[in-house]
């Protein structure tokens, strides 16, 4: 059997679906929610059976010609964990720092190791995103985002 990016790609894509969908499952619901025909369970299933049909459509469509053979050459596996812990970092410094400091220093420092060195890009290119998207979630969605232990030892809360 060859394997392709296509299958590769599908397998993936089916396990996280899978996995998804379990953990969507364990969502609980208010009482009598289960009656109702749209509950908090009901877009993530949704997705996670999306999911699951679209890998399966792409393991079965998926080339089988040995010229899209699996090849890692060429790939930068070494950038690819330094944004892992990155990301790591950021999930750390969320309770800290909080969400608006947080994200902005994960953008700068992703930015800055995809390749970008000048330091206005870097603050142009994540502050603005940071506080846009902090607005669209606090303001206009109404979700609360802690301001983090840092800063609430200022606050004096």
């Amino acid at each position: 059997m060859t394997v392709t990016k296509d299958h590769i790609g599908g397998l993936v894509f089916l396990c996280f679906s899978v996995v998804y969908g379990y953990y969507a499952n364990q969502i609980t619901l208010f009482p009598g929610d289960e009656y109702e025909p749209f509950h908090a369970k009901y877009l993530p299933l949704s997705l996670a059976i999306l999911g699951i049909l679209f890998s399966v459509c792409q393991l079965v469509t998926a080339s089988k010609s040995s010229k899209d053979r699996l090849s890692l050459t060429g790939y930068d596996f070494v950038l690819v964990a330094k944004l892992l812990v990155l990301m790591v970092l950021f999930a750390i410094s969320l309770e800290w720092l909080g969400f608006m400091v947080s994200t902005a220093l994960f953008l700068s420092g992703g930015y800055w190791l995809l390749g970008e060195r000048r330091p206005k890009i870097l603050f142009l290119a994540s502050v603005p995103f940071a506080v846009g998207f902090w607005f669209v979630l606090t303001q206009l969605l109404e979700i609360y985002l802690a301001p983090g232990r840092f800063f609430m030892t200022f606050i004096g809360s």
